[in-house]
This record gives C-alpha cells, structure tokens and sequence, in this order.
C-alpha cells in the first residue's frame, strides 16, 4: 500500500512543484507522441490531396473532444476530491469517490457516449465543413472512436486519480506503454505490415483505442491488489452512492461545460477555415500545426494544469491554501518559460518542422509557417492560463473559468471570425491573429480571478467523511 506523499503539502515549494510537475508534463507528452506518429504516418503511407486524411485526423478528433471533455467533467470533480481527502490523508473517503465515479462513467459511456455517437458522426462531420475528401477517411476514424473508446476514457480517468493522490509516476508509466502499444499498433495497421491489410485512418484509430485497454487492466489490477493510494472500495455495489455524485457534478459539470465551450470554438473554427478558399489545405495546416506541432505547448501545458489542481487541491485539505497558491503562482511561470523555448523553434525553423508531416506544396506550407508564427505568441498565454485555471479548479472554483471559456472561446473567437465572414475578410492569417487574440484575453481574465482570495476558501465536502485506513 503506497503512503501519502507529504513533500506536496509542506517543505520547498520548487520541490513540490518538481515532483508533480515532470512526471505529468513528460505524460502529456508521451501521450500526444502517438498523435504526432499517426499523423506522419498517414501524410506518408496514405495518398490524399491537400493531406486530406491528416485533415480527417484533426477533424474527427476535434469533434470527438468534445465528447471527452464532456465525461471528463466527471473525473475533474472526482479528482477535487481526491486531493482534498489525500491531502487529510483519508485513504477511505478518496477511495468510495473514486469507485462511485468509476460506476457512473461505465455507465454514461456504453450506454450514452457509444451509441448516440456513433449515430451522431455524420451530421457532426457535416457542422465541420468536411468536405468529401476528408470525410471519407474522417467517419470510419470518428465512428470507432466513439464505440470503442471505453478504454481510452477510463485510462484517462485513473491516470488523473493517481496523479490526485500525490502519485505521478505511476500515469506515467501506464503511459509510456500505451503509447508504445499505440505506436507499434498504428504502424502495423496503417501501413499494412506483415499480414495486415493496410488501413490507413482507420488503423490510426484502432491503435487509439485498443492500446488504451492493457494500460487500464493493469490500473486496476494495482488497485485490486492495493498497491495504490486508492483502494478497492468496503464493499462493491452496482450503483454509486449519490451523495458523492451529487457533489463530484456540482464540482465537475461547470468544467464539462468549460470544456465544451473551448472544443465547440474549436469545432467552429474548424468550420471558418472550411469556409476559406483552400478550406482543406487550411484545415490540414491547423491539423500539423496547432494539433500536433502545437503539442510541444500545449500536452506540456496541461500536465502543469493537473499538477497545479494537486498542489492546490492536497494543501487545502492540509490547511494551507496560501502554500497552494505560491506552488501554482511557480508553476505557471515554467510553463512560460518552456513556451518561450517552443516558440522560437516555431519562429527560426518552421520549415524542417513542417517536413516532418510531408507537408511540402502550397498553399499548404505557407499556411503552415504563418500560424506557426502566430502560436509561438498563443504558447506563451496558454502555458500560463492553464496552470492558474488548474489552481482555481484544484480548489473547487469551477464556475469563473466556465465564464472565461465562454468569453473568450464564443463571444472572441467565434465572434471575431463570423464578423469576418460577414465583412468577406476571413483569410487564414485573420483566423490565426484571431487565435492569438482569444488566449490573451483569456491570460487576462484568469490572472484577474487567481489574484483574489475568495475561491480559496470555498467549502467542499461529502456529507459524512468515512474513518480513514490505518
């Protein structure tokens, strides 16, 4: 039975911060490794004009986040209350959250998530302006991703609970070999070697959801045999209790909604760029660049971000909420600094970057350059945006952030890009500024709610806390 780890609520900040904060940017990393694998992969082995299947790629998956933010708010509110317990060091109350909310994600997605998306796939590749190009490769991508991806979710559910109890290297680890898995997967099904048929899309997606499962099974092995914080629960039952769900939606639904309104802005930007002259070759150069290229910031970003809520979230729950906000305040300024290093490669050699998806003819490529030069700003607000988001999250402060995806992803973004349809003046480069525009204000917003006080003092808890194990 792994014991809690008490260098996250006391000692060195820098060290707090160190011991979270590499493990999980070094996840986020070796997670989105595999997208980048899939992508060179089908810009190589699978002929389409313009990239029309990497397009399908980042078109399907753009979609498909939606849905995942959208269950994922169930973890994020699992996740509060996780580090809050850990951080009281009561093993049995994180312990009954986390099996209540494995029950009621089981539930959502083979009964709601699978089906319904599987139906819904068309239409919704419709809203996105998917050409036929695209969306021959896009729908058999985006129809297996939504019947299969139980495994894919529930990883990401226990690698965020194991991270919230103060234990990140093992994510990591469960990591590492899913992309392996997902990498060597990809590789055998997209190109066709040995026996396999060559499936091009349709292998990348295989790949995304078989490799997850292993992973999963041995999560839960660890947990059945308690090797973890999280144990399995007093007794098993069928459904979870309500108390817990009740209180995991009201912490986690307003970050399911933040995170539909930022994918919707990007379901909908995905659509202007459709609109433009060079819809597909636009949409594949946001595809390269901001969904993959782009991950250098962004994967690195958000493992700051999980880090941030444990920080927040464990010394709360020790006491000491002013402590958690000086580690998340340390966090977001290395988050900036590793922007800054990303955005001056995207600066200097945009061109070999580029390469490395075959993306060669034009106007393809200089797409591709110009909203490189623009996301090397975008990094920099990002980086630092999450990881205050992930302080004001960690502390059960979901509603404000909500608002700000609202301001910034509908009424900016979304805004700023019909009214440049409307004059006849949306071009690629207007939508890139765009870009840069929505995360600096959306910089602006966050750091004006993380200076105040108020939502670290909100108060969260179960009704009745069980006794904690010995």
């Amino acid at each position: 039975m792994k014991s809690f780890d008490k260098e996250i609520v006391s000692g060195s900040l820098l060290r707090s911060v160190w011991k979270l904060a590499w493990p999980l940017v070094l996840l986020n990393l070796v997670n989105g490794a595999h997208g980048v694998v899939d992508h060179v992969l089908v810009g190589r082995f699978v002929a389409s004009a313009d990239n029309a299947a990497n397009a399908a790629i980042g078109v399907a998956w753009q979609v498909f986040l939606v849905v995942v933010v959208s269950v994922a708010s169930i973890f994020h509110g699992t996740n509060v209350l996780i580090a809050r317990y850990a951080g009281r060091e009561d093993r049995e109350t994180l312990s009954e959250v986390f099996h209540s909310s494995l029950l009621c994600a089981v539930f959502v997605l083979f009964f709601v998530v699978a089906p319904l998306g599987w139906l819904a796939a068309p239409r919704l590749l419709d809203f996105v302006e998917a050409g036929p190009s695209v969306r021959v490769h896009a729908l058999p991508y985006l129809r297996i991703l939504f019947a299969c991806g139980a495994p894919l979710f529930l990883m990401f559910m226990l690698t965020g609970a194991f991270n919230a109890s103060g234990d990140p290297t093992t994510p990591l680890k469960l990591g590492v070999l899913t992309t392996l898995l997902n990498v060597a997967i990809s590789i055998v099904l997209i190109t066709g070697a040995g026996p396999f048929p060559a499936l091009g899309t349709t292998g990348a997606a295989l790949g995304t959801v078989l490799a997850p499962a292993v992973s999963m099974a041995i999560g839960f092995w660890l947990i059945h045999r308690r090797k973890m914080i999280i144990q399995p629960p007093r007794r098993w039952r069928l459904l979870p209790d309500p108390a817990i769900i009740v209180l995991v939606a009201r912490i986690g639904l307003p970050t399911g909604v933040q995170g539909v309104l930022l994918n919707i802005g990007g379901v909908f930007l995905l659509r202007y760029i459709g609109m433009l002259e060079n819809g597909p070759a636009a949409q594949a150069a946001y595809t390269i660049c901001y969904a993959q290229l782009f991950s250098l910031v962004a994967w690195t970003a958000f493992g700051l971000r999980s880090a941030s809520g444990t920080l927040m979230g464990q010394n709360i729950g020790a006491g000491d909420p002013g402590r958690g906000k000086a580690a998340v305040g340390v966090t977001a300024v290395v988050g900036s600094l590793w922007a800054v290093f990303v955005g001056v490669l995207f600066w200097i050699v945009p061109g070999p970057l580029l390469d490395l998806f075959n993306a060669a003819d034009e106007p393809l490529r200089g797409y591709g350059v110009s909203l490189l030069h623009h996301l090397s700003f975008a990094g920099v607000a990002l980086a630092a945006t999450l990881a205050l988001t992930g302080g004001l999250q960690g502390a059960g402060e979901t509603k404000l952030p909500m608002f700000i995806a609202f301001m910034t992803q509908i009424v900016i973004l979304v805004g700023v890009c019909q009214a440049l349809a409307w004059a006849g003046m949306l071009t690629p480069r207007a939508v890139w500024m765009t870009l840069v525009v929505t995360q600096t204000a959306r910089l602006l917003l966050t750091w004006a709610v993380f200076r105040t006080d108020r939502w670290t003092r909100l108060r969260i808890e179960l009704p009745v806390a069980a006794e904690p194990i010995e």
